[in-house]
């Protein structure tokens, strides 16, 4: 249990007490006695504020929901969108204007590119995604379904030549696209070399060329005469021809080619919110303590792999010479950014003078911002912000009063700190119905700091069905993709981002492709994203950021913003669309699919969650196809079922026999993990299958549908039982 230390009105969990002392603090220039008083009054101003926000919140709830009830069966637009605005939910148009932000990195202000969100609790992982800043295209076509396996290109552990060969072919093609021959192909190669600042090309009838678009040259590795890399830069981003005819790759290549090193992954998010499980000041710690060790560069994991131990760290700079003879360095690593968690939860790592758990966003904000510190005081081995900024990513706010909140909270954290007004940057997360509709209105809350706005499927849904709990009885998960309020709110995330100014200043993302495992289909599919005129995307592991890449390689992103600023179109009315299924006659194996999706998705998460402290991993679904899961996907799936329910659809026992059922599966599907619980054994006992039932049958009453509260519990049971035992 948790053991306290008594420092100025708080109490703080001793993990948390003595890592903040003697790791964090030393070398951050702020000293203990200041940090802890000015931690104090912080807390104390601003937890009111805090409290207001969340009231706010579940008023407005209560009068949808009353409305909803009194005219159920006449529904009128008209008279709906009057009362959204009586009622504040729709608030007032703000006048025009553009963002100030100011000492914004490229990687986030001028160029476009993939963007991973990993767990920073699991070390590994997020080395990987700070590492995936560069990746191989070859390792990513080779070892994917993005190259077919018909006709003798199977993936074995042995290399397939056959399979290296259609490799090679895609990276020739690739090459002819991103940076075509003045004459020729790129195929027909079988030597480069820089000649008095240009690039030459020796092609196999032998005639030597050039590049179509010499600038696009800007560095090598070697000699001029023999390269062992050449750098190139398209639509902003970069690659890397890799040269070596001794490998055997290169050996099989005419021109000795080895690999296409993609410039990918320019920036991660380091989640400490929807992908973790941090429920105690223990939790906290690993979380901080991984940010810390990002910052400072030192952060090592080690693990085993073909029974040897491999120790991983961040990767250095890239260093080459100009085409004109100067040497210079690539950055190799991901910026990054720290994402805290929303307004809602609190934390027992620490509590306030009546013995409350603090805000755990407000906690957030203020720790990851003092292990900021070291990045911007240079104590690490390396930069991440050259501009010298902090980027904290802020999720789940409903309107512009939260944004302007969180403002509030940065503003008083950088005075704690000793910072510049608006060092620390926000990314606003558009994940909510309330901020959705009043976008504009939250940017301009936060106009000095943003720096990324994105879009998400998974916790926009969950909000839209909540928000309209008692509106009816919603479509079908499937078909909500295609539904009116998510085409617009997709537009309108991307119109509204380029009004405000943010091209130049900020990204404008777009979600999750969550399938790991089917990277062909994320090829034909996710160039939508830039085609969209979003300047980042999310992917869910270093492999698809390389392999993503390609797409803004293949479309200039800046031109399709440009382009779009010119026809901008009020998408809310359309937004306000409630996805209600209109005259909707399932039949029982309809519903029973639905039921079946909903629950297995439910259970595969929720079991790793509660029973492993897992917040973030491949859940195979119904199907067995392995989904990138977090929190938003328990928060969908469990409104569904909650809004199915309340409508009569389905009944509470059909419920639980599904979930009884799809306990079993699930058990199943972990059959060979030893640290599994098998739920089915005994429903009663199993933590997990409890939390499953109570996301859904209290699903109407949760705060805005949000999971927190209910897994943070269940979780805490669970490890504190684990800990008696």
């Amino acid at each position: 249990m948790n053991q306290y230390i008594n420092v100025r009105n708080l109490q703080v969990d001793r993990h948390l007490f003595d890592f903040l002392e003697s790791e964090v603090l030393p070398g951050s220039g702020v000293a203990s006695g200041a940090f802890w008083s000015g931690f104090d009054r912080l807390i104390h101003d601003l937890t009111p504020r805090n409290s207001e926000i969340l009231q706010r919140r579940n008023e407005i709830q209560r009068l949808l929901d009353d409305w909803h009830q009194r005219n159920r069966g006449s529904f009128d637009f008209a008279e709906y969108k009057a009362y959204l605005r009586e009622i504040g939910y729709l608030e007032p148009d703000v006048d025009d204007f553009l963002v100030c932000t100011k000492n914004v990195d490229d990687e986030i202000a001028l160029q476009a590119g993939p963007q991973l969100v990993v767990p920073v609790n699991n070390a590994r992982y997020a080395l990987n995604a700070a590492n995936a800043r560069w990746g191989s295209l070859y390792d990513a076509l080779y070892g994917t379904d993005a190259i077919d396996e018909n006709g003798g290109a199977e993936r074995s552990s042995a290399y397939n030549s056959v399979r290296g060969g259609r490799v090679i072919a895609f990276g020739r093609r690739f090459l002819d696209q991103a940076i075509p021959l003045a004459q020729g192909f790129h195929a027909d190669a079988m030597r480069y070399a820089v000649s008095e600042g240009q690039l030459s090309i020796h092609l196999r009838n032998g005639v030597a060329t050039g590049l179509r678009e010499s600038r696009k040259l800007k560095g090598y590795q070697g000699t001029p005469e023999n390269p062992t890399a050449l750098l190139f830069r398209n639509h902003g981003l970069h690659f890397e021809i890799q040269f070596d005819r001794n490998h055997p790759v290169g050996q099989s290549d005419d021109a000795g080619i080895k690999d296409i090193l993609m410039e990918a992954a320019l920036t991660t998010i380091m989640d400490a919110e929807d992908s973790v499980t941090a429920v105690d000041g223990e939790d906290k710690v690993l979380v901080y303590r991984n940010w810390l060790g990002l910052m400072k560069g030192d952060l090592k994991a080690a693990f085993s792999k073909d029974g040897r131990t491999v120790t991983r760290s961040l990767n250095p700079d890239r260093e080459y010479v100009s085409p004109s003879g100067e040497t210079f360095s690539a950055r190799g690593r991901s910026l990054l950014f720290i994402r805290n968690v929303g307004h809602l939860m609190t934390n027992p790592a620490i509590l306030d003078r009546d013995g409350r758990e603090v805000y755990e966003g407000i906690m957030d904000a203020v720790i990851t911002g003092l292990i900021a510190m070291h990045d911007l005081l240079g104590n690490g081995k390396y930069v991440n912000s050259a501009k010298g900024s902090v980027y904290i990513v802020k999720p789940k706010m409903h309107g512009s009063k939260e944004a302007s909140f969180a403002g509030e909270l940065f503003d008083r954290v950088e005075e704690l700190l000793g910072l510049e007004r608006f060092t620390i940057k926000i990314g606003v997360m558009d994940e909510e119905r309330r901020t959705s509709l009043n976008l504009k209105a939250c940017i301009h809350a936060v106009k000095e700091r943003v720096v990324f706005i994105n879009t998400g499927f998974l916790d926009r849904t969950g909000d839209e069905i909540h928000t309209s709990m008692e509106a009816g009885a919603m479509v079908r998960k499937h078909e909500m993709r295609s539904s009116v309020w998510l085409q617009s709110y997709e537009k309108s995330n991307v119109a509204v981002g380029l009004m405000c100014g943010l091209q130049g200043h900020a990204q404008i993302g777009k979600g999750m492709w969550a399938m790991p495992d089917q990277m062909r289909e994320m090829l034909e599919q996710k160039i939508a994203h830039p085609l969209a005129g979003a300047n980042t995307a999310w992917v869910p592991s270093p492999t698809a950021a390389a392999l993503h890449a390609l797409h803004y390689h293949e479309v200039d992103v800046a031109s399709v913003q440009n382009r779009l600023k010119e026809t901008i179109d009020d998408q809310r009315e359309n937004i306000l669309n409630i996805p209600v299924a209109r005259d909707h006659e399932w039949s029982a194996v309809e519903i029973a699919q639905e039921l079946d999706n909903n629950a297995q998705g439910i259970l595969g998460y929720v079991v790793r969650w509660v029973e492993q402290g897992i917040g973030c991993s491949k859940v195979p679904d119904i199907n067995n196809i392995g989904l990138m899961e977090d929190r938003a996907t328990l928060r969908i799936s469990s409104q569904h079922i909650a809004n199915w329910l309340r409508h009569g659809i389905c009944t509470k026992e059909q419920v639980m026999e599904t979930l009884k059922r799809m306990a079993a599966v699930v058990d199943a599907q972990n059959a060979d993990d030893p640290a599994y619980r098998p739920m089915a054994a005994d429903f009663d006992n199993s933590a997990a299958f409890q939390t499953a039932c109570d996301l859904v049958f209290e699903g109407c009453n949760q705060p805005n549908g949000y999971t927190e509260p209910i897994l943070h519990r269940r979780r805490l049971e669970y490890k504190y039982s684990m800990i008696q035992h």
